[in-house]
């Protein structure tokens, strides 16, 4: 991928041992996909969820947790994680909702008198 089209997508090359960066914002969290280089430049791969909250003083703190992927373990992560993916896809249908229908009143229509 070209640097215009990582750009496209929302991600991002990096310079150090931070080497590509890629956020996905989903509702209230977002996930960073971090490409990062050890001192012998291997790669290894770290997932860090982050959701924003509001402390009692009104300011906003993040909570953040991280996991280590390394090359080792790509295909027995992948393996997992689409059998538990298949697992929930399969009892648990997925309900599209708008924007608009997350908000927790209902859409009433009234009649004119």
């Amino acid at each position: 991928m070209y640097s215009e089209d990582l750009e496209k997508a929302g991600a991002f090359e990096r310079n150090g041992d931070d080497v590509f960066s890629k956020p996905v914002r989903a509702g209230k969290r977002t996930y960073f996909f971090d490409v990062k280089a050890t001192k012998g430049n291997d790669y290894y791969l770290t997932i860090t969820e982050s959701k924003r909250r509001v402390e009692k003083d009104g300011r906003f703190v993040y909570d953040k947790h991280k996991i280590f992927l390394y090359k080792e373990d790509f295909e027995k992560f992948r393996e997992g994680l689409d059998e538990v993916i298949d697992y929930i896809k399969e009892r648990c249908p997925v309900v599209e909702r708008s924007v608009e229908e997350g908000n927790t009143y209902s859409n009433v229509e009234f009649e004119e008198l």
